[in-house]
């Protein structure tokens, strides 16, 4: 068998377009680059730059500033914490947090946006529509609100003639 490095470099096309290193063997389901050692399954992009410029510092990431996701050039790749590759994601939450939006569209400005204890934030102008439609599907109709009025009614007769006996 063919020594690991060896068979490494022979499956990387370093001709790709923007100068991408292309891995052109197997890619795991989310399109990474992966080859085989020792019993284990390596991502291709992170060997070739522990090779080639060292190891990544712990608690980083690396981001594929090309977003080729199988391209395993050094130069293409930046450690970063694992919040800042999220952020310069395409994922939908990142693309509004960069743009400054709620998922509906709308200026996430101080005046419309409710911060959460937790930290999370709310667009207001969301908050109002969601609540809308929350009342018009749960809205009771006119027989469900006077049987309602009934029940209430029947129930503080029974508690004053309880409190009375």
């Amino acid at each position: 068998m063919r020594p690991f490095e060896e068979r490494l470099w022979g499956r990387i096309d370093k001709t790709g377009e923007g100068g991408c290193w292309l891995w052109t063997r197997a890619c795991n389901a989310a399109g990474y680059g992966a080859v085989g050692r020792d019993k284990k399954v390596l991502l291709v992009h992170r060997v070739v730059y522990e090779l080639l410029v060292g190891p990544i510092p712990e608690g980083l990431h690396l981001d594929h500033l090309c977003r080729v996701r199988s391209c395993c050039n050094p130069q293409h790749l930046e450690p970063v914490t694992n919040r800042e590759n999220w952020l310069r994601g395409q994922h939908h939450v990142a693309v509004m947090l960069r743009e400054n939006k709620c998922q509906r569209g709308h200026e996430m400005t101080p005046e419309n946006t409710y911060i959460k204890k937790s930290g999370g934030r709310l667009c207001r102008e969301c908050v109002l529509i969601s609540n809308r439609e929350w009342r018009r599907n749960h809205e009771l109709r006119p027989e469900q609100r006077r049987r309602k009025s009934e029940l209430q009614r029947e129930r503080r007769r029974a508690r004053r003639e309880a409190s009375a006996a």
